[in-house]
């Protein structure tokens, strides 16, 4: 493998992965065992996703009423104090998960929660359709609008280590809010200046019609993003632009090794 770029600090560029949380019970023994030798072979940010494991937490996170969507269109888990202590109890099984997948393979796991000031929100949306009605909820939800790269500490690198990153945030109140983990490892990957995003899903490509996509442009994205593409995808595909906008040169998605897909054999890579 290829020594990865150094950034302006001098330091390597990192690598931003994400994990959605139903893929960290998914993946097989020999993923996490490549992805234990790509650690130590640079600097990594993992970043997990939580979604799954909530809605097998309690029914009522799966139910239609637990979702909004906004003016746009845009589906959003309905978030309240009680869905934040929810995700928060999900969260540190899935970090617990990960963390002994890779200390099983010699990977020291540094965990960081979004919301101790890393990952903070502007002002999210206030206006969503129920019944019938654009109506004014409060949600606690928003996009990432900045990333405080200090909270990322690079420390000592002499023994194989990585860096978990639990996308909840920080808004401009003080209070802890739900992110889109896609995009939240977007902005990580711009800020931090990864060299590539690895979104890991549940499924092997992005597909047009049935048919595998091996490549995309991230003009093409933002089309099949605005066009047929729902759900997770859709939310995937805006994540890949967000980060390439940021300055991350690639994003490959899918459920392939982190080393395969690195090397273009498997997944859907999108470019500038």
């Amino acid at each position: 493998m290829s020594a990865p770029l150094p950034g302006s600090d001098g330091e390597p560029r990192p690598l931003v992965i994400k994990l959605g949380g139903s893929c960290v019970e998914d993946l097989d023994e020999p993923w996490w065992d490549d992805l234990a030798g790509v650690i130590k072979d640079r600097r990594v940010v993992l970043v997990h996703g939580w979604s799954g494991p909530l809605g097998r937490f309690h029914p009522r996170h799966g139910k239609p009423t637990a979702f909004l969507r906004d003016r746009y269109g845009n589906r959003s888990r309905w978030t309240t104090p009680r869905v934040i202590a929810d995700i928060q109890l999900v969260c540190e099984s899935v970090r617990t998960a990960i963390t002994r997948k890779l200390a099983d393979r010699g990977v020291h796991v540094e965990s960081v929660l979004g919301s101790d000031g890393l990952l903070l929100v502007g002002q999210g949306e206030r206006l969503w359709w129920q019944d019938g009605r654009l109506v004014e909820i409060e949600n606690l939800v928003g996009p990432v609008r900045s990333v405080d790269t200090s909270r990322l500490a690079v420390g000592d690198h002499s023994s194989p280590r990585a860096t978990l990153v639990t996308p909840l945030a920080r808004d401009a109140n003080g209070r802890t809010v739900n992110t889109d983990a896609d995009r939240a490892a977007a902005a990580l990957a711009g800020s931090l200046g990864a060299t590539t995003l690895v979104l890991v899903t549940d499924v092997p490509n992005f597909f047009v019609d049935g048919e595998p996509v091996g490549r995309l442009t991230a003009v093409r994205a933002i089309h099949h993003r605005d066009g047929k593409t729902t759900g997770g995808m859709r939310k995937k595909l805006r994540a890949a632009v967000e980060a390439i906008e940021g300055g991350t040169p690639k994003v490959v998605l899918g459920n392939g090794s982190v080393t395969s897909m690195l090397a273009g054999k498997s997944g859907t890579l999108i470019t500038h």
